[in-house]
């Protein structure tokens, strides 16, 4: 497999038709140069105030933020432009950091969208860190921060199926809320085991159903409104997936129940959400009829 020709895409999407009005928009911003912005990594990741800027780099910030559309992940404040994304994904954050240490590690974030987590996993101070998403719009979305925040954050538009011909391996692996997007689980496991280092962790998240037996949910055709969602497991199960994938040292860090103060609706947002995905009389079923959406976060270890 090519990487660096895959690689190429990255520069190949500035010219699709749908992408070229937003890089447009960025290069302009790229002529803005503003040394020594406060950066918070809090909840709110934050860069610089409002009073940072003129008002004429402000209105371009917030019609930059604007054109990129729909906001996913965050939330973000910029110069005080508050992107109130659709996933409050500082739950999910605040949530696993008690169980990772990322100093002078090599790390991957396997399905990174606009790079969130890595902005907030700066402040371990890892030694590499390097985001996969093949979608062009949060590419964007992270380039447009990053130019205040200037990480050397690495984005390559690839996906969990090229991690393990990348030119190099990681120590922690991140695969926050992809696994369920893959036909072939216990395969997508195994190319994370294969793109780790020696003594290697990984920590994913996906969807889950209770019970205690070693099976999984084949929702047909859509699952919560979401076409591609391939096998929901029992926590059993899924053991058994790391297992055979090449993990051991299996910690569930914890199972949780999505609810709208976690997901829901926001301008900066698609105009459904997971209100919209529920059944309207009964939250404990998706519109299809299955389990509402629950999640179980893991970590595991590389079997040497």
């Amino acid at each position: 497999m090519d990487i660096e020709l895959l690689k190429k895409k990255k520069e190949d999407c500035r010219s699709w038709k749908n992408v070229e009005p937003w890089y447009t928009q960025l290069l302009k911003l790229f002529e803005l140069n503003k040394a020594d912005l406060n950066i918070d990594y809090n909840d709110w990741f934050t860069v610089g105030k409002k009073e940072d800027l003129t008002k004429e780099e402000y209105e371009l910030i917030v019609e930059t933020a604007k054109k990129l559309i729909p906001w996913r992940k965050g939330p973000f404040n910029l110069f005080g432009l508050e992107i109130d994304s659709e996933w409050q994904s500082n739950i999910k954050y605040n949530l696993i950091r008690p169980y990772f240490n990322l100093k002078d590690k090599i790390v991957a974030d396997i399905g990174c969208n606009n790079g969130y987590y890595m902005f907030r996993m700066l402040e371990d101070k890892p030694k590499r860190m390097v985001g996969f998403d093949p979608s062009a719009l949060t590419l964007h979305q992270f380039e447009f921060i990053n130019h205040f925040v200037k990480s050397d954050i690495i984005y390559e538009m690839l996906g969990v199926e090229h991690l393990e011909y990348y030119n190099h391996k990681f120590d922690f692996i991140f695969m926050l809320g992809v696994l369920y997007h893959r036909p072939d689980p216990v395969g997508t496991l195994k190319s994370l085991a294969r793109g780790l280092n020696s003594k290697g962790e990984i920590l994913i998240d996906t969807f889950m159903i209770d019970g205690e037996d070693e099976i999984c949910l084949t929702p047909n055709k859509r699952y919560s409104k979401i076409p591609n969602i391939y096998f929901i497991p029992t926590i059993s199960a899924l053991k058994n997936w790391l297992s055979r994938a090449g993990f051991d040292n299996i910690e569930i860090i914890a199972s949780t129940t999505t609810t709208n103060e976690e997901q829901r609706k926001t301008q900066w947002s698609f105009d459904q959400s997971l209100d919209d995905f529920l059944d309207l009389e009964d939250k404990t079923k998706t519109v299809e009829g299955y389990p509402a959406p629950k999640r179980v976060y893991v970590k595991a270890k590389k079997i040497q």
